[in-house]
């Protein structure tokens, strides 16, 4: 990967920012069916309206510009593009709106960095094929997969196949959290499910479905198109929690079940060790012309890092809430030892201010894959009190302590390109709807204004590469027209 574009990025999600869930030929997602189940979201919300993404996307370029951005990380619509999937036409509408979004950020000097799938996919795949638990999905994310190719790929040179399959397998399959709804004891109450099984089952399908999108990529458009594709994992890290070799070494599994449970496959071609140990016959099987598909189908690895937790031992020690079955990895995870917090607590229970986890969780990336090409792909906190989101000096210092975390990493040697900001503005969260905030631009659910906050400013002159003080000046830089594009992450973050 010889490109080595680099930068302080902002990213957004079609299902949380877009809206129009219906308009111009949309199809109805699986995420638009699950928000209308009540008590599957906080305060019974839904991403119809969103932040009208759809219909104000200028004014979100314009927001993106002025803090200087260089990439734009957002996911394409399945619903928008495909409908009824590969069995229906493509919607001619939903490629217009891409392609404007995508001309219109290379005008501003932008780079779209596209992910094709981010959590949603048109409800009737669920309905009619069982989503992401029939290979039959293979099929239609390839089928997906060429539309998106072939109608952006002249523009984009940055491709992710599916963002966090790993979180898609434990809320989806495990924890019964996500669409489709699947779970069993002691992990969930669900109608349906089984969460010993199925999410082995769910994330089987997706890797093998980002390695066939991946050879057709590199078959058919990449020898006009010379771009680049990965794959992004949710990524905490883990730290023991007691100072006892059963713990560390349950550290090593954590990050086999949740990191290397993505990147393995994708790098060597199989599955950790690791896990195979843990769930022997349970664990699915590539076979060998999976493996080969699989094996090298990355041109770079996403991280989507937030977190460290602590990892308790259930192999032979006594846990609850599952952690002493293999689905877990037979461990425990807490952010909390003997009461005390790993670090300080955000506005979601997992989450807390650990700045070393970013260096750890790098380097430990960077050590297991041979330092292959690296993008922070999501980090960003949502505050614990959310009582004046404008003034969000917490969030300046939980990026500011981040971004010296990584660029530890990077004297290190970490061949880091580049780090995304979770999130532009605020938007839909998920099963949280709008009760968490993650964005640098306060959005008003009533009138939609998008209003900078601090951090917004913080980030406009972080990027010029000045130091103010002054909470005013700061305020006043997120407005600026100014576009900076720089090349080395490394000379901006070396400063702190």
């Amino acid at each position: 990967m010889k490109n080595k574009s680099k930068g302080l990025n902002s990213q957004m999600a079609s299902s949380l920012v877009e809206g129009a869930y219906l308009e111009d030929g949309k199809g109805l997602s699986n995420w638009d069916f699950f928000t209308q189940i009540p008590g599957k979201i906080a305060d019974d919300d839904n991403g119809e309206v969103a932040d009208d993404h759809y219909n104000r996307y200028l004014e979100d370029i314009e927001l993106m510009h002025s803090l200087g951005t260089n990439a734009y990380r957002f996911s394409v619509s399945w619903a928008r593009i495909l409908p009824d999937g590969m069995l229906g036409s493509v919607n001619p509408r939903g490629i217009i709106f891409y392609n404007k979004l995508i001309d219109n950020l290379l005008s501003k000097g932008i780079e779209p960095f596209v992910t094709i799938h981010h959590h949603d996919l048109p409800q009737v795949l669920e309905q009619r094929d069982g989503g992401w638990l029939s290979p039959v999905l293979r099929e239609e994310f390839v089928h997906f997969t060429s539309i998106c190719f072939e109608s952006f790929g002249d523009r984009v040179k940055y491709w992710v196949t599916i963002n966090e399959p790993n979180m898609m397998a434990k809320f989806a399959y495990l924890k019964g959290l996500y669409p489709p709804a699947h779970c069993s004891p002691p992990f969930g109450n669900c109608s349906t499910g089984n969460s010993d099984i199925e999410p082995l089952i769910g994330m089987h399908n997706m890797l093998i479905a980002h390695a066939m999108a991946v050879e057709m990529y590199r078959t058919f458009f990449w020898p006009k198109q010379n771009g680049f594709i990965g794959i992004v994992a949710h990524a905490f890290m883990y730290e023991p929690l007691r100072d006892e070799e059963r713990d560390r070494d349950a550290v090593d599994r954590a990050l086999a079940f949740n990191v290397a449970w993505t990147f393995d496959p994708v790098v060597y071609g199989d599955y950790p060790a690791e896990m195979r140990h843990c769930h022997g016959l349970e664990l699915p099987r590539f076979s060998a012309k999976e493996k080969q598909l699989l094996r090298g189908s990355i041109d770079f690895i996403g991280v989507n890092h937030y977190s460290t937790l602590y990892v308790k031992d259930c192999i032979h020690s006594p846990c609850p809430s599952g952690g002493d079955r293999p689905i877990m990895g037979f461990l425990n995870t807490t952010g909390y030892r003997d009461g005390v917090p790993i670090g300080e607590p955000t506005g979601l229970d997992d989450f807390f201010l650990v700045p070393r986890g970013m260096e750890k969780i790098i380097d430990y990336v960077k050590q297991r894959y041979n330092n292959m090409p690296m993008f922070v792909t999501e980090n960003g906190c949502t505050l614990q009190t959310q009582e004046n989101e404008l003034e969000d000096g917490d969030r300046i210092n939980f990026h500011k302590s981040y971004l010296a975390s990584l660029a530890r990493a990077i004297r290190s040697g970490a061949d880091v390109r580049g780090y995304f900001v979770w999130s532009v503005m605020d938007n839909f969260e998920w099963i949280n709807g709008y009760t968490k905030r993650f964005g640098l631009y306060y959005v008003d659910r009533e009138t939609l204004e998008r209003t900078p906050k601090l951090s917004a400013g913080w980030f406009a002159s972080f990027i010029r590469n000045n130091s103010h003080n002054d909470r005013e000046e700061i305020r006043a830089a997120s407005g600026h027209n100014k576009t900076i594009i720089f090349s080395q992450l490394e000379a901006k973050v070396a400063e702190m």
